[in-house]
């Protein structure tokens, strides 16, 4: 099983790089790297993490993680886990 990040979610985890970068490019790396560290690990354990509840009619294989003030959303599929979705976590949360 495989981790694919979805071209929003990359493109949400390189703005909050350059969010961070403002004001240390270390710590932006640092939290970067956890961020993907983590979800690298997804697939020994891939419910580690609870059912995403901001997913309507979540059937158990959405899931969300949070890290840094982020919340990672992400599907298990049968042959890859799918990141689709990285918000801060005081932003308003969106259903989908």
């Amino acid at each position: 099983m495989v981790v694919v990040w979805s071209k929003r979610a990359r493109a949400a985890l390189r703005k909050v790089h350059e969010y961070i970068a403002q004001e240390s490019p270390k710590n932006a790396a640092r939290v970067i790297n956890e961020i993907i560290d983590t979800t690298l690990e997804l697939p020994e354990n891939p419910e580690k993490y609870p059912p995403d509840k901001y997913k309507k009619e979540n059937d158990g294989k959405w899931r969300a993680l949070e890290m840094y003030h982020y919340r990672v959303s992400y599907r298990i599929m049968p042959a890859e886990i799918r990141i689709v979705r990285l918000r801060h976590t005081s932003r308003t949360p969106l259903t989908y």
